[in-house]
């Protein structure tokens, strides 16, 4: 599941996937398109709503197909036709499923506003692929003019161009201190040591002996 922001704690991702507002919580209900609608409509995935025909592709129910009846967006499920189970008195109960275990089959386009989504993804989806597209042509174009140019020397000429050496990197070799610098140092070094006073040693305290004992 999403999380709304960049957290790495579950407990607040949790929080947040359950206390999303209802226009974030339409896009959690995103599922793939099935290969032949992904084609023609030139989109990956779309959220699902009532009336779009669906195949559940994992859990029990895997390869059932059929209209979604119900979007519960509390609790981040749908209902599909057909998709039932008994209950211990017999009575049939509809059960739900995470829109993630579905793929869409067939899209209802009923609503004004669903036509315009898929119009505005396809306009994105061509403007990234024109933006991969292009440098791509440049750097060709430039490869193949230079290509022609080296080509119009040689028979022009009749000389081979020179072919250009791959340039090595060059090693770093650190730099030796001059030799007055080195000399200087040394000096200060030695007037330092003769500048430091020595220290003298504390002579010991010796108790004077009284006649006649303590």
């Amino acid at each position: 599941m999403q999380a709304l922001k960049p957290t790495k704690k579950p407990s607040k991702q949790r929080k947040m996937l359950y206390q999303a507002p209802d226009h974030k919580r339409y896009k959690f209900f995103a599922a793939p398109l099935s290969s032949a609608l992904a084609t023609s409509h030139k989109v990956k995935t779309l959220p699902v709503r009532s009336g779009d025909t669906v195949r559940v592709t994992r859990g029990d129910h895997k390869g059932l197909e059929g209209k979604v009846t119900q979007i519960d967006r509390r609790k981040y499920r749908i209902y599909i036709e057909g998709l039932t189970r008994e209950k211990v008195d017999g009575t049939a109960i509809p059960v739900a499923v995470h829109p993630s275990k579905v793929v869409i089959t067939n899209l209802a386009l009923d609503d004004k506003w669903r036509k315009k989504i898929l119009e505005r993804k396809k306009g994105a989806r061509k403007k990234a692929e024109e933006v991969v597209k292009k440098p791509l042509r440049q750097v060709k174009a430039k490869e193949v003019v230079e290509a022609e140019e080296e080509a119009t020397k040689e028979v022009a000429t009749g000389e081979k161009p020179k072919e250009k050496k791959p340039r090595g990197r060059k090693k770093r070799v650190a730099k030796k201190p001059p030799a007055q610098k080195v000399q200087e140092e040394k000096k200060t070094a030695k007037v330092e040591e003769k500048a430091k006073p020595k220290k003298t040693r504390a002579k010991r305290r010796t108790a004077k002996k009284t006649e006649g004992g303590a």
